[in-house]
């Protein structure tokens, strides 16, 4: 959908094309979910961090490549270069092993070994003795704290029965009403809220920088406003802010716990936005964004690590994926009510927005029912 984009012959073609090309990117929380149900718990939060970086990377690159090739040649050639990297991205599929958690739900054992005994071969180790089982747990208990060797891995062989009404697939309304079910609906309503406010804010934050310092200059002199902040300046707050959000997460994550971590970096975020209900200089300015920013950032990698984290394997990428196109609202509603206000010349209300949005969210994560920092997956 990609590059027939770069093929549209109208708007209208252009606009569904890249509406496709959204639905595609709004799967990618499943490869978090998948990602994180191979690493150990005790640097499960740190490789998440790593993981995200290469996010940030991939985004200065886009950046990069539009601030090259539109100036030369025309959006057209953008998308089709664009479109490359999820080319050779998929072969790398029929390589990578299906977790071994999903294909215990699924009840396929034979495959779940066959992988575990791989993973093993290739880190020149062998698996603990035992039949590997797996029985589903019709109440999470976010109290009990497993070791991940006792979920996948007896010591011994156990009678392995398993119900077959449990062990069928799961489907969308049923994946629903367990995520709604008296064990996971605090956890559920939570994440729905901190995700939107989260993306809320860090959409909005992003979208303060170009627009912030031209607010002042034209609410001034009363003249309406337009974007023109040097694209190179744009790249380069893009990287910096990303880049130190990533680092302060990476401190944070496994050393103060997930929770923590969140409400404080959200906290933050409020204090550094805080002095903008006033009309500050450019430096200043410049500076208490940076930092909001970087605290944006930082939260928002800690919460997408958190969310699949405290969901159990049969429903943690469909918890994890509402909890994201949630925050996704958030993410449209931010310039229609902060963005425009600020277009309106009101920018103490903005940023009060701004602030009770954070502070609504930082509190939720104080209500989280289980903190997840050294936690065996459900």
């Amino acid at each position: 959908m990609g590059f027939l984009s770069a093929l549209s012959p109208n708007y209208l073609c252009l606009v569904a094309l890249r509406f496709l090309v959204g639905v595609g990117v709004g799967g990618s929380h499943v490869f978090t979910s998948w990602f994180l149900e191979f690493v150990p718990a005790k640097n499960r939060g740190t490789c998440m961090i790593v993981l995200s970086l290469f996010w940030t990377l991939g985004t200065i690159l886009e950046a990069s490549l539009a601030w090259v090739v539109l100036p030369v040649l025309n959006w057209r050639w953008l998308l089709a270069f664009t479109a490359i990297p999820c080319f050779l991205l998929l072969p790398f599929f029929g390589l990578t092993p299906e977790s071994p958690r999903y294909l215990c739900v699924q009840n396929r054992m034979s495959d779940a070994t066959d992988v575990l005994e791989r993973m093993a071969s290739a880190n020149q180790s062998a698996l603990p003795p035992g039949v590997l089982t797996y029985h589903r747990e019709t109440n999470v208990d976010h109290d009990t704290l497993a070791s991940e060797s006792e979920c996948l891995l007896p010591v011994r062989a156990k009678d392995c029965t398993i119900d077959d009404a449990k062990s069928s697939e799961y489907d969308s309304l049923a994946a629903l009403r367990t995520l709604l079910s008296h064990n996971l609906l605090r956890s559920t309503l939570l994440l729905w809220l901190v995700f939107f406010s989260n993306s809320f804010a860090y959409y909005g934050i992003v979208l303060l920088t170009s627009q912030l310092s031209d607010a002042n200059k034209s609410c001034a002199s009363g003249v309406i406003f337009g974007l023109h902040q040097k694209d190179t300046n744009i790249y380069k707050d893009t990287f910096i802010t990303s880049l130190a959000g990533l680092l302060l997460s990476a401190v944070l994550v496994d050393w103060f716990g997930r929770k923590a971590s969140m409400w404080s970096m959200m906290f933050a975020c409020c204090a550094f936005l805080g002095p903008l209900i006033f009309h500050e200089n450019e430096l200043l300015t410049t500076i208490l964004l940076f930092g909001a920013r970087a605290c944006a950032m930082g939260s928002f990698t800690i919460l997408c690590l958190y969310a699949p984290e405290v969901y159990p394997s049969y429903v943690r990428s469909t918890g994890a994926g509402i909890a994201t196109a949630i925050g996704r609202v958030g993410g449209v509603v931010c310039p229609v009510v902060a963005v425009a206000m600020l277009r309106g010349c009101n920018q103490m209300g903005a940023l009060v927005v701004f602030e009770v949005v954070l502070c609504f969210a930082a509190v939720a994560c104080m209500f989280f029912p289980v903190e997840t920092k050294g936690r065996g997956m459900d």
